[in-house]
């Protein structure tokens, strides 16, 4: 084998991250050379986030059904493809094409936790290896923005072609690399699939275990999503920062997440707190970061930066461990869920977040303030009922 397992699962989701970070800087000026408006251009971010919001349930329940291997291997094909019309587009229909296809494929994230999920021994290994992902999406966007401005200055469609080579390449590591872990029941193999994309989702409302920790996570998604469609539009009117400062700023804050997820969550996060604590409170300080940030001060700037990407980083990872470690026997759906409900995030937060600015600059990180607040009283309420249920109901212990 070229790569181990978990290295493949890794470079499949460092692929994914560095095409998105390479389509920020380059995207508007290849876009425009085809006479697409700038709502066009926020149209092509959308239409991602709704083929995703669609199709990772979908995906995630299937690879639940038929194993990981054969959904990651078409999903990651569905990727190249959809950049390689992308790059080859002649018109604005192509691009909107290549974004659903890419779109539409979305699920090898998820299925790429689920079998890194399916991988570890334990609760503690999980939490880690769901960090190693995490790590990738701080070098993903380190690397990505920095290669999509190099490689754009050449010629406009270089980047979409690198991106498309890398995850062709990826696809016959993950043909070659990766067995299946995941060996459904004859009886989940002969039962019908559901083919309704919405079905998950719909089962996920009425899943009352995991509903609190779904909507925390909807909750967080909308926070994050919404302050990041603004954050450079805030930059320049707060500070006057342009699009090099912006993009030092985004770099620095990608370094700390890839070395916060990657090291420190094993070496310090889990080592020295409960996930159930850190996933509360993180979620309190996270909001606090948003809400000094809407002050336009710098002091108060640089410490709410602080204080959202050290919580940002340590809560994707603990909220997903907390929210698998409940559903064993279906992490494929569940984490398809998730996947679906942070791009249901993705659609509405940048929505609002641009509707906020036109009135205050500091709104945005507002709305996210209390986003988070009602998020940290979901959890906290949740695990203040789990607390009295066992207190109430003590585990028995027989004599021997």
């Amino acid at each position: 084998m070229i790569l181990s397992k978990k290295a493949t699962i890794l470079f499949t989701v460092f692929v994914d991250i560095l095409g998105l970070g390479i389509v920020i800087p380059i995207l508007p000026f290849y876009v425009q050379s085809f006479g697409v408006s700038d709502f066009g251009i926020t149209m092509l971010f959308s239409v991602f986030a709704l083929c995703s919001f669609v199709s990772s349930p979908f995906l995630g329940a299937l690879s639940d059904r038929i194993g990981r291997r054969p959904v990651l291997i078409i999903s990651i094909a569905s990727t190249a493809l959809g950049w390689v019309i992308f790059a080859l587009a002649q018109n604005p229909f192509f691009l909107f094409l290549g974004r659903i296809i890419d779109g539409s494929a979305a699920g090898n994230f998820s299925t790429a936790q689920s079998y890194l999920s399916d991988l570890s021994k334990n609760d503690k290994e999980r939490t880690a290896n769901l960090g190693l992902i995490g790590a990738m999406f701080g070098i993903g966007f380190i690397i990505g923005p920095m290669l999509g401005g190099l490689l754009g200055s050449i010629n406009h469609t270089l980047p979409f072609w690198v991106v498309a080579f890398l995850a062709t390449i990826n696809t016959i590591l993950a043909y070659f690399n990766l067995p299946e872990t995941h060996f459904p029941k004859k009886s989940d193999q002969s039962s019908k699939l559901q083919i309704n994309p919405f079905k998950p989702i719909l089962n996920a409302i009425f899943d009352k275990p995991l509903l609190p920790g779904y909507t925390a996570w909807f909750l967080f998604s909308l926070a994050v999503s919404a302050q990041q469609a603004v954050f450079a539009i805030y930059l320049l009117r707060a500070f006057n920062y342009g699009e090099f400062a912006t993009g030092i700023i985004l770099t620095i804050m990608g370094v700390v997440i890839a070395i916060n997820q990657g090291f420190l969550l094993k070496k310090f996060w889990i080592k020295n707190f409960k996930e159930p604590d850190l996933e509360i409170y993180l979620f309190l300080f996270f909001g606090l970061g948003f809400l000094l940030i809407s002050f336009s001060n710098f002091i108060l700037f640089v410490i709410g930066i602080i204080l959202t990407t050290f919580g940002q980083s340590v809560l994707r990872v603990v909220m997903t461990s907390q929210i698998v470690s409940k559903a064993e026997h279906k992490r494929g759906e569940v984490l398809g869920v998730m996947n679906s409900v942070m791009s249901l995030g993705m659609i509405i937060g940048p929505f609002l977040g641009g509707i906020l600015i036109i009135y205050n600059i500091g709104a945005p990180f507002i709305l996210s303030f209390v986003l988070c607040l009602i998020g940290f009283a979901v959890l906290f309420t949740t695990h203040k009922k789990s607390q009295k249920i066992i207190e109430t109901n003590p585990p028995v212990n027989f004599p021997i």
